[in-house]
């Protein structure tokens, strides 16, 4: 049986991608309403954090409960991946006692390198390239908001990072048109850029990106592992924050987004993550339900 994993986006097809927002709304649904669904009883997901987390793993760990399965969380001191265990070893084995597998760590050749050798579907819960889980949440986020995204104007701001790299990714999948706003030397990758094939484009400026923008999004100056750049960074994205200044260029009903832990003063205002077009606790919320779609697709 040809085992489908979850690395990147581009791993579903377009129609699989809309199809899998779709169900995490009815999902949704069906969870507020309180109706009974295990479709993975018996089932059991293992959970390899290497980065530690707290949205990733709680919204994993329930999404298995909810839906009758069993989660089992390895940190770094309960794995053999840090400690010189090829890569293909443990996957090999970890393969053979659980239904399906996601990792959060890294390198992200050392995820894909698991998922050759795994025999059950591998998730991306976060590498240092790319953070797809992320976008399947904010998609179902914009959708439920204002519905399909293809065709809109979307804007990251601030670092060229693995959500920066997602989200490139995203336009493409779901045909919307980002614009990208990053200081020199925290450019987004350029292959994966190129690779957008137009959908995707470095801005001259934050002011220049918002422009009559549908959706604006940012994450930290520094990330974990980041901590002694922290200086620089700030010097660098000094006029990277996204306040209320910098929405107002954009659309009057323009969404804020942001994937969390954030900071506020720095990369974002408190009066844009608190004021009434941020919707990040819904999309800190649809990590749930759009994971628990993802999991139904890959072994339901």
């Amino acid at each position: 049986m040809n085992v489908r994993h979850f690395l990147t986006l581009n791993d579903l097809s377009r129609d699989e991608l809309h199809k899998l927002i779709q169900r995490a709304i009815e999902l949704k649904t069906q969870q507020k309403a309180g109706t009974i669904f295990e479709p993975l009883k018996n089932k059991v997901l293992g959970m390899v954090f290497e980065k530690s987390s707290t949205r990733t793993r709680v919204s994993f760990e329930t999404g298995m409960v909810q839906f009758g399965g069993q989660a089992i969380f390895l940190s770094p001191r309960d794995t053999q991946l840090g400690r010189g265990e090829p890569i293909e070893d443990s996957a090999r084995v970890l393969s053979r006692m659980v239904d399906i597998i996601m990792i959060r760590t890294f390198e992200h050749e050392k995820i894909q390198r698991f998922a050759e050798y795994s025999r059950v579907p591998v998730i991306n819960a976060l590498t240092n390239e790319y953070h797809p889980c992320q976008l399947l949440a904010d998609m179902q986020t914009y959708f439920e908001h204002r519905g399909d995204i293809s065709g809109k104007r979307v804007v990251w701001i601030g670092d060229g990072n693995n959500m920066c790299h997602s989200y490139i990714n995203a336009a493409k999948q779901f045909g919307f048109q980002l614009q990208i706003a990053s200081p020199e030397g925290y450019l987004p990758d350029a292959q994966i850029l190129a690779a957008s094939e137009g959908y995707a484009a470095l801005s001259p400026s934050p002011r220049a990106a918002v422009q009559d923008a549908d959706l604006i999004v940012t994450d930290v100056w520094a990330s974990m592992g980041q901590e002694e750049e922290q200086a620089a960074r700030e010097q660098a994205f000094a006029d990277y924050q996204v306040n209320p200044e910098l929405m107002a260029l954009a659309k009057p009903d323009a969404l804020f987004m942001h994937c969390l832990p954030a900071h506020r003063g720095e990369e974002v205002a408190a009066a844009v993550i608190d004021g009434t077009q941020s919707v990040v606790w819904d999309e800190a919320e649809n990590r749930l339900h759009s994971q628990k779609a993802l999991l139904e697709f890959l072994i339901g």
